[in-house]
């Protein structure tokens, strides 16, 4: 949540500034500001609403060769003008972009108010320039007021400052993410990589406690204490044309169309011969290992909900636990305990605490991740890599299916290691159908019915969702993907659960789509008719021929395959459905109200 930016070069920033903060936009919406420093004062415009809006009332654009900027998702204080980012001090000398959450605000605020600072909004931002002014007039330059304003911070943050009369961008993290680009003549700082992909693919991922000094000619890290820091230079392998929405009208409907060039991305050189190859996790490596725990939030928990049935099926002593809980949920952890961190942008704070406490219990940890040098790539003490490029769209989609993919994979790693599992009998035909899939997604985007049948039910105040075994995280991730984008109620449920309470909801406007996946589908139907005996309109999602086909009111089919593999290409099918019924009804697909892609605060 929140996009950060920041430039330092030798030509104007501005138009750089503004670009990179619509890269940015799918990190928060609310509002959108920036801050130049030209030699003459430092010049901050700023707005509630989008960074089009922003645009609009620059009027004439400010120049200088150094900026920041910042686009907003709120946490504290409504989306206003005042509360739009940057935040200065008293005078407008320091200018600051915040993400993050100041914990000890309110104690620090009180302090500086009753020094003379004159505060203006209602942000925990706010403190931060004025404790980099109150210590300017302390100390000998503004780095170190810098390094002592972020050491009097509790809580969370990745900040980026300018100030009046220098040539330089002061910056510093803790928990939340913070990268430098590298180019020839220019340096950046961004929460994410596409804030400047399209101008650099070298980049150094920088860690907590790290404290960075920009200028036209050079960059130093340094720590809290002003130690040198090296961090190794990183290559972003991904295209700029990847991060852009080309000829399609949304993000997410680029990346529902992705899929098939995602998976691939996935499955290339991982399966040899019948037999799983997962990058420095050779067979044996989880030959200790007892039990599994995921820990993960949103779509990644339904993706980690997908691994957790395999592993069961293999005998594996395994349980999924929402990061947001994990404290008063979590089983007890011991070294022999493999905690695997689901999480997309490896920067989602509640997994990341999850992880880390697994840790100081004992536990053996693996991230499973779409980021190279993201924070749980790096915290844990192996990472696996989703490989399904850069995502842009809020809604999760191409990188639900890679990760399920990815945690399969990594199921029948562990199946083969571990003593007291059995691996499948099928693994064969599962693994020769898993080289079919990216194929297959290609055909069933070709053939999908899914604009017409959003059509026939766009106007149904209510959208129930059902499947059993692996065809319940779909029904979750089906639930969630509707919810989330067209803001209509929509639930997903196990199957044999619909009658255990839900079905008392169940009206003749309430569509059940109900995915059959070819294995243990006989609750899926059996709770399937007793709705429809209510009135419910059912669509059947699953192959051809499925026990729902003969009764279902409609379908959406998907390619024959294994099972495993079926609830993916149904999950594809949902997806459509959702985008097509909220662009039927005119909904901010890209940008749903209230969300933002990578939650980096608890």
């Amino acid at each position: 949540m929140c996009g950060i930016i920041a430039r330092v070069g030798r030509d104007d920033a501005t138009e750089t500034l503004l670009s990179s903060l619509e890269n940015l936009e799918y990190r928060g919406y609310d509002s959108a500001g920036i801050a130049v420093q030209n030699g003459s004062g430092v010049k901050v415009h700023k707005c509630s609403g989008e960074v089009a809006d922003l645009k609009s009332r620059l009027q004439t654009k400010p120049s200088g060769n150094i900026g920041i900027g910042h686009t907003r998702w709120s946490t504290h204080g409504p989306p206003t003008d005042a509360n739009a980012h940057p935040h200065t001090d008293t005078a407008g000398d320091v200018a600051v972009v915040h993400n993050g959450v100041i914990e000890n605000y309110d104690e620090l605020r009180d302090e500086l108010q009753a020094k003379g600072h004159v505060f203006r909004s209602d942000t925990d931002t706010e403190v931060i320039p004025h404790l980099i002014d109150e210590y300017r007039a302390e100390t000998p330059d503004t780095e170190t007021a810098v390094r002592r304003a972020v050491s009097t911070l509790e809580g969370s943050y990745a900040i980026a400052a300018i100030v009046d009369g220098e040539e330089a961008v002061y910056a510093a993290r803790k928990g939340s993410p913070l990268v430098l680009g590298l180019d020839a003549d220019e340096w950046y700082l961004a929460s994410d990589v596409p804030a400047f992909l399209d101008h650099t693919d070298e980049v150094i991922y920088l860690e907590d406690g790290d404290v960075v000094v920009l200028e036209p000619d050079s960059y130093r890290i340094t720590d809290l204490e002003g130690a040198s820091v090296e961090r190794s230079v990183d290559t972003v392998e991904w295209d700029p044309e990847d991060a852009g929405k080309g000829e399609y009208d949304h993000y997410m409907l680029k990346e529902i169309y992705n899929q098939p060039i995602s998976l691939a991305n996935t499955i290339e050189g991982r399966v040899d011969d019948g037999e799983v190859v997962l990058e420095d996790l050779p067979a044996g490596t989880f030959a200790e290992v007892e039990y599994v725990q995921f820990v993960a939030c949103g779509t990644s928990y339904h993706a980690a909900m997908y691994g957790t049935q395999q592993l069961r099926e293999a005998g594996i002593r395994t349980e999924v636990v929402r990061a947001s809980e994990y404290d008063s949920t979590a089983g007890p952890v011991c070294e022999r305990t493999l905690t695997v961190a689901v999480t997309q942008s490896g920067e989602t704070a509640d997994t990341l605490e999850a992880l880390r406490s697994a840790a100081e219990q004992g536990a053996r940890t693996l991230a499973v991740t779409n980021v190279v040098g993201s924070t749980a790539a790096r915290t844990a003490d192996d990472a696996l890599y989703i490989r399904a490029g850069p995502e842009v769209g809020v809604a999760a989609t191409k990188t639900f299916s890679s990760q399920a993919v990815t945690l399969t994979l990594l199921g029948q790693r562990l199946a083969a290691d571990v003593s007291a599992a059995t691996p499948r009998n099928d693994q064969a035909e599962l693994l020769e159908d898993l080289e079919q899939l990216p194929g297959q997604v290609e055909t069933l985007l070709e053939s999908t019915d899914a604009k017409r049948l959003a059509a026939t039910y766009v106007d149904s105040p209510s959208y129930f969702f059902i499947g059993n075994d692996l065809g319940h995280p779909v029904a979750l991730e089906g639930a969630l993907k509707f919810k989330e984008i067209t803001y209509e109620h929509a639930e997903g449920f196990a199957s044999g659960e619909l009658k255990h309470g839900p079905l008392a909801l169940v009206t003749d406007e309430t569509p059940i789509f109900a995915t059959c996946t070819g294995a243990n589908d006989e609750k899926t139907k059996t709770n399937a008719i007793e709705a429809q005996s209510r009135g419910a309109p059912i669509i059947a999602v699953g192959p051809e021929r499925n026990p729902l086909t003969d009764v279902a009111d409609a379908q959406l089919e998907i390619p024959e395959t294994h099972p495993v593999w079926a609830g993916l290409l149904a999950t594809v099918q949902l997806q459509l459905v959702s985008y097509h019924a909220a662009n039927q009804l005119g909904r901010p697909i890209d940008k749903p109200r209230n969300l933002a892609k990578s939650v980096t605060v608890e």
